[in-house]
Order: structure tokens, then C-alpha cells, then sequence
């Protein structure tokens, strides 16, 4: 493929190869010739992202003292610091809809599904669940139609297989995912890496092909290496170098995915059995999600996700960090000081896992500036304080640039029990996506 005068290369230009496609970045050579925009660098278009962390927070260790733009990061959120003018602190939302209501505890089961769409799930142990249309899922349907993926859903953990209640009242299924397709329909969460992988880039053959031709060692990139080499050919240096780079990083997320599915029976220690795929160390785990999300982003395979770093009632402990007690038993701390120490560890290490995602996109070109500039992400939790699980004050946050939208360096403090779901409207306004109502909202958040 060759570029002339007057031509430019397809948004949806695809390299292919032996049964696999692969999505290019967003070029200057797409920008069509002779056109105002051509004269410019390439414009992409609104990214967002949703994460989710559960237990709530120490809000006195995460919420900064001071108001404005002269506020310090405390303990949980001091990984951000380098990112200080890309980070909006939000303080004094309440999410209304996950309180009881009448409907007895099981404030964990409620959090998850109220997160993204304020609305109060209907309790219940069996199949008939009913929560609320998340905004992600509208804004899928809104900007994410152009892309090959609406949306993607990805976790860390998975306890799907669980049925009946697991939280008072309410089923396992409220905990599994904080995204709803319909108020009946909850999206399932992936969680083997190299399955959100060939989801993305592989084209064809069964499962089992696939996982040969990762056993064979072969990377999809050498089944196009021909092609992407003759494309080049004719793209100007910039974009070039664009591409190589792309390619490198697609190169390195699957070597780190065929030796996570290597791990389970090489490393001598005895171990339950893991999904192939999946990483025995969570950090890895966690980054390798966060490196797909920001390759699909790059792409352009997708323009909107959601991640659960961690799900309610989550037993995971982090030794890595000093923490080899349970998170959720950690999280009734009871006010006992050792405790609240290890979930600040906890708080703090789940946010250096932003901080990773961040820097990946800080560090990707994207038309004018970089993936960090033109991407808005929603991080948080639906509970606040785990020991007595309240929703108010609730621990979030905005990141990004938001493609001009968003302005950082500030913390944000509104009045107590300000709806969250303020929050999540003013987000979807940002984002090109016209909204007048989410769940129990009352109105966009001034200043944000």
C-alpha cells in the first residue's frame, strides 16, 4: 500500500495474516489530503474509563486537607503525584441508591451494581435480577458504535461460578460486574488476559488453534510482519515510527501473556490449578490488564471500559506490600490502628496500579498530544468507610485530560451528600454524551 497525492490511508486499515487482523493507531496518514483537519495533527476522539476498587477507603488518608489547586496528596493517593495536572480529587459525593432502603444489609452487593448507574438493585437471591443501565453502557451506544468493541468489561477476579446470595438478600451476581447492559442484563468481566488478547487481535480458527499457535511461540505480528513492512514504505517518518512502536508493544504484552500461561507447572512450587493465561503475581496480572486497555485505546479497538481491579468480599491478600491478612477482614478495621495501616497499604498499592495505567498512556502518541490527554477516567469506590459501610463521603476521582474537558490539579470539595450520580452525568456530559438524567442525579457538578 502506497501513499499518494490526495489519498490517505482507512481509520479501519487492518494488517492481516494468517487468520489474525490487527487494528492500527491512529495515523496523521487517515487524515484525509487537502482538508483543514490534514493541516493539523490527527484529532482523536473522546476516550473513557471506569475503575473500580471495593472497601472504600481512609478517607482521612485519602482525601487531601486543602481545597483548590494547592492541595497535597496524602498517603493513599501520593502515586499520583506525578500526574498532579492530570488528577481531580472529588470530595463529599454520597451514592444514596446503594443504602438499605429497607432492604437490610448487603451494602457490598449494592455498591458494585450502584456505582456507574445510581440506581437501587432489586434484592433478590435468584435469576431475577434488576439494577440500572450504566454509563458506560450509554455512552457505548453513544461513541463506542465506530469502534470494533462498544465496550470491553475486565476484572481481576472471578466468582461467577458462585450462585444464590452471596451478601444478605442478594445475589453473587450484584458483585460480579459494575456494568449493565440492560437493568436485567449485567455484563460479564473478563479476567484471563490472554483471552481479552485474542479477543481483540486474533481472526478465525478455534480455541484451540489459537492457544498453538501461542504455545508455538509464534507472535501474531510475524504472521504480518510482510504486509506492515510494505505499508510503511509509504507513510511519511512520523507515522513510521508510529507503527514500529505499536507493533512493539502488541509484541510485548503477548510475550508476557504465553509466559503467564507457562507458570502454573514451571515454577516447581505447588500451587491450585490457574487459568491458563492468567498471571500467578497480581501485580502482573493487574498491569497487563491495565497494557490491554491501553492498547485497545491506541488502536482504537474500543473507546470505553470498565475494570474491577478488586470485587466486594474480596479475599485477596497482598504480601507484596505487607499485607498477608484478607482485604475484606482487613477492611472491618474497627478502628484498630494496625489495621487501618495495612488498608492504607492496600488503598495506596491500588493506586500505584493507576498510576502504571497512566503512565502508559501519558507515554503513547495520540494525535495532537497523548492517550492521557484525550481519555477521562472515573476511579473509586461505591462504600466508604469498609468498618461501618456507609456511602458517603465516597473515595473518587477523575483522571485525564478528557480531550480539553477536564481540567486537573484540583480538589474538589461539594456539599455532603451531593449525589454521585452528579458526578456520573457531568462525566457523560464531558465526554460529548447528552444526558439529562443518571439515576438520582440533580444536576451537573458546578466547577468540575
Amino acid at each position: 500500500m502506497r501513499i499518494v497525492t490526495k489519498k490517505h490511508l482507512s481509520r479501519r486499515t487492518l494488517l492481516r495474516g494468517m487468520g489474525v487482523s490487527l487494528a492500527l493507531p491512529l495515523l496523521d496518514s487517515m487524515i484525509p489530503a487537502l482538508t483543514a483537519q490534514s493541516k493539523t495533527a490527527a484529532k482523536p476522539l473522546q476516550r473513557l474509563g471506569f475503575v473500580y476498587i471495593p472497601h472504600g477507603a481512609v478517607m482521612d488518608k485519602w482525601t487531601p486537607a486543602q481545597k483548590g489547586s494547592g492541595f497535597e496528596f496524602g498517603p493513599v493517593l501520593q502515586p499520583l503525584e506525578p500526574f498532579r495536572d492530570r488528577v481531580v480529587v472529588v470530595s463529599g459525593l454520597a451514592h444514596h441508591q446503594a443504602d438499605s432502603l429497607g432492604d437490610g444489609g448487603a451494602d457490598h452487593a449494592r455498591s458494585s451494581p450502584c456505582f456507574l448507574s445510581a440506581v437501587h438493585p432489586k434484592r433478590t437471591e435468584g435469576e431475577d435480577v434488576r439494577a440500572g443501565v450504566t454509563i458506560d453502557q450509554i455512552a457505548a451506544q453513544k461513541i463506542g458504535q465506530e469502534t470494533q468493541f462498544p465496550s470491553l468489561e475486565v476484572a481481576t477476579e472471578d466468582m461467577t461460578g458462585l450462585v444464590g446470595a452471596c451478601d444478605t438478600g442478594y445475589s453473587c451476581a450484584y458483585m460480579n460486574t459494575i456494568s449493565w447492559r440492560t437493568p436485567t442484563t449485567p455484563n460479564p468481566m473478563e479476567i484471563n488476559p490472554r483471552v481479552v488478547f485474542e479477543r481483540l487481535f486474533g481472526e478465525g480458527g478455534s480455541a484451540a488453534e489459537q492457544m498453538a499457535r501461542l504455545e508455538e511461540d509464534r507472535s501474531v505480528l510475524d504472521t504480518i510482519t510482510r504486509e506492515a513492512k510494505h505499508l510503511q514504505v509509504g507513510l511519511p517518518a512520523r507515522d513510521r515510527t508510529r507503527v514500529s512502536e505499536y507493533m512493539e508493544n502488541v509484541r510485548e504484552i503477548e510475550r508476557r501473556i504465553q509466559k503467564a500461561s507457562k507458570q502454573a507447572g514451571g515454577s516447581g512450587i505447588e500451587v491450585p490449578e490457574a487459568p491458563v493465561g492468567i498471571p500467578d503475581s497480581w501485580d502482573e496480572h493487574a498491569k497487563l490488564m491495565f497494557d490491554l486497555l491501553a492498547l485497545s485505546y491506541q488502536a482504537d479497538i474500543t473507546r470505553v471500559f470498565t475494570f474491577m481491579l478488586a470485587r466486594e468480599l474480596s479475599q485477596r491478600t497482598y504480601p507484596q506490600v505487607g499485607v498477608p491478612d484478607p482485604h475484606h477482614a482487613t477492611s472491618h478495621h474497627q478502628d484498630n490502628p494496625e489495621k487501618l495501616a495495612k488498608l492504607v497499604k492496600i488503598q495506596n498499592y491500588h493506586v500505584s496500579m493507576l498510576a502504571h495505567f497512566l503512565e502508559k498512556l501519558r507515554a503513547t502518541p495520540d494525535g495532537d498530544g497523548n492517550l492521557l490527554d484525550h481519555t477521562l477516567l472515573l476511579y473509586g469506590s461505591s462504600m466508604s468507610n469498609s468498618n461501618i459501610h456507609n456511602h458517603s463521603p465516597l473515595p473518587v476521582l477523575l483522571a485525564g485530560g478528557g480531550a480539553g474537558a477536564l481540567q486537573g490539579g484540583r480538589h474538589l470539595k461539594y456539599p455532603e451528600g451531593t449525589p454521585m450520580a452528579n458526578m456520573l452525568l457531568t462525566v457523560m456530559n464531558k465526554a460529548g454524551v447528552s444526558q439529562e438524567k443518571v439515576g438520582d442525579s440533580t444536576g451537573p457538578l458546578a466547577e468540575l
